[in-house]
């Protein structure tokens, strides 16, 4: 006999339907899977027949032939238990009429040797495809089922046990869908850094709120113990809570990687993500055999924080060369060419020479004019060309350190950089791909960035003195805007392009 269900494979963090077909035909006792499974999926023939066994129910002697397809793409995980389990008992009979209700329904789950159902990885993803398919209800594990509720209009059913399903689908146990979870986005972050803790640095809090009103990348050099990486920490406390669809976005990255946690349906909190780095390209922009997500796609609406730039492998810091321009990665393997979102705001620290105090006020630079060029030279050109503020973060004298009176809060800060970006969703709506003033290419530039004669002779002198590139040049033209919506202005005066000037201290008159 023959019995079909339905289930999903993940690959990078889109799920594809998978048809799960079960033969059980007369002959000796044989099992075999076809379709390109993995080990998970071979070894789950075994967990199958105990979870069957010890549940009260039949296992099917004779041979199974279990087929996934389609047969040419790749199975992985142990998702798969739930869905072959429940074509054997139905090619087994042993669903008595159930079997039909089977049809337009998903189902995934790892089984436990007892029976029960544990969680499993891309939950969230699998609920997205689900929903797109019009399948009448997705059936996995209760741990999984408030990641895949957020998913509007999807009934989303809980199960614990495999006899649970099988009650279930005979009719005779009710299950109402979940319902979706209390975590939603849009809440106050949950960090303890607060910009009314920040002494001083009001060069550098105001450079972190136009990047937080633009979505830009930012670059602090400064010497050891100045601020910069508490700068960084509070940088998510100031920006826009995530909108749902970013949320369910973000989460499906993290849902796929497991680590969205348990009982935890969506990220309520735009990701701050600050590997350390020693880390390899794979861990920053993703790989493997089968390639998975890495930092940059765990950092997607979010902020990634380098901390000591210069101690990154050049080839790990040139892999965010193409992401940073187009808000994804994709890696090509032999079997499949896979897309992950990596749209993130790139924030990192440096030391500005070896010894870290050049320039210090305090502390003489024991570095050469060689070891300092080595050292910045570890940044590549074309890198620092696609971070448009460059600011630096010098120590604080003991005055301000100890007697300035508290600054802004985040959340002050907070209201002016949701206003702006208020303005720029109105700006760019219908435009597909465009949520802030940093994700605007060279036409929307030309259109929405215009100024006077005075700006364009302060922009003239710029690209003479600095030497900015193509690139550096339309980067100033966007930290302008955004510059001018904060200050609430429709067009762009010369004052504001001669702040976003200002902010490129790493574009030398040597390169000129």
């Amino acid at each position: 006999m023959l019995a079909k269900t339905q289930a999903a494979a993940v690959l990078g963090v889109d799920a594809h339907p998978v048809e799960v077909e079960v033969d059980l035909a007369s002959g000796l006792p044989y099992y075999s899977t076809v379709g390109l499974p993995d080990a998970a999926v071979k070894e789950s023939k075994d967990r199958i027949r105990a979870a069957i066994s010890n549940t009260g129910f039949i296992y099917p002697l004779g041979r199974i032939t279990v087929s996934l397809s389609p047969a040419d793409m790749r199975k992985e995980g142990s998702a798969f238990d739930l869905p072959i389990a429940l074509g054997l008992l139905r090619a087994n009979g042993a669903l008595n009429g159930g079997g039909e209700r089977t049809r337009g329904m998903m189902f995934l789950g790892e089984l436990a040797l007892d029976g029960a159902l544990k969680p499993v990885r891309g939950a969230l993803n699998v609920a997205v495809l689900a929903k797109k398919l019009g399948v009448e209800g997705l059936v996995l594990p209760a741990e999984n089922a408030g990641e895949a509720a957020v998913v509007g209009g999807l009934p989303v059913y809980s199960v614990r046990t495999l006899p649970q399903v099988v009650g279930f689908l005979r009719g005779e146990v009710s299950i109402p869908p979940t319902r979706e979870g209390a975590a939603s986005p849009g809440s106050s972050p949950g960090a303890t850094e607060d910009f009314r803790d920040i002494r001083g640095q009001h060069h550098a809090k105001r450079a972190l709120e136009v990047a937080a009103a633009g979505g830009h990348n930012l670059l602090m050099i400064g010497p050891p113990g100045g601020g910069k990486s508490m700068l960084a920490r509070c940088l998510p406390t100031i920006l826009p809570p995530l909108t749902i669809e970013e949320a369910i976005e973000t989460s499906q990255v993290w849902s796929v990687l497991g680590k969205l946690g348990p009982g935890r349906s969506l990220l309520a909190e735009r990701p701050f993500r600050a590997p350390h780095h020693t880390i390899s390209d794979a861990g920053m922009v993703g790989g493997g055999t089968v390639p998975l997500p890495g930092e940059a796609s765990l950092a997607h609406n979010g902020v990634l924080f380098l901390d000591e730039l210069p101690e990154f492998r050049k080839n790990v810091l040139e892999t965010l060369r193409s992401p940073m321009e187009e808000g994804k990665i994709v890696i090509s393997r032999a079997q499949a060419s896979l897309s992950f979102p990596a749209r993130f705001m790139l924030t990192a620290a440096m030391n500005p020479c070896p010894c870290g105090h050049l320039g210090d006020s305090a502390k003489a630079c024991s570095c050469t004019p060689k070891l300092v060029e080595r050292h910045r030279a570890r940044i590549s050109g074309p890198l620092l060309d696609r971070i448009d503020i460059h600011i630096e973060v010098p120590r604080l004298p003991w005055k301000e350190l100890a007697e300035e009176p508290e600054g802004e809060s985040s959340v002050q800060i907070r209201q002016r950089v949701e206003t702006a970006r208020a303005v720029q969703r109105a700006r760019f709506a219908g435009i597909p791909g465009v949520h802030s003033n940093a994700h605007m290419g060279a036409s929307l530039i030309g259109r929405f960035c215009r100024t006077d004669a005075e700006g364009k002779r302060l922009m003239q002198l710029a690209v003479q003195r600095l030497g900015l590139s193509a690139r550096a040049y339309h980067r100033v033209l966007k930290l302008a805007r955004t510059i001018a919506d904060l200050a609430g202005g429709e067009s762009i005066s010369p004052a504001h392009i001669a702040e976003a000037i200002q902010y490129r201290q790493l574009d030398r008159p040597a390169r000129s």
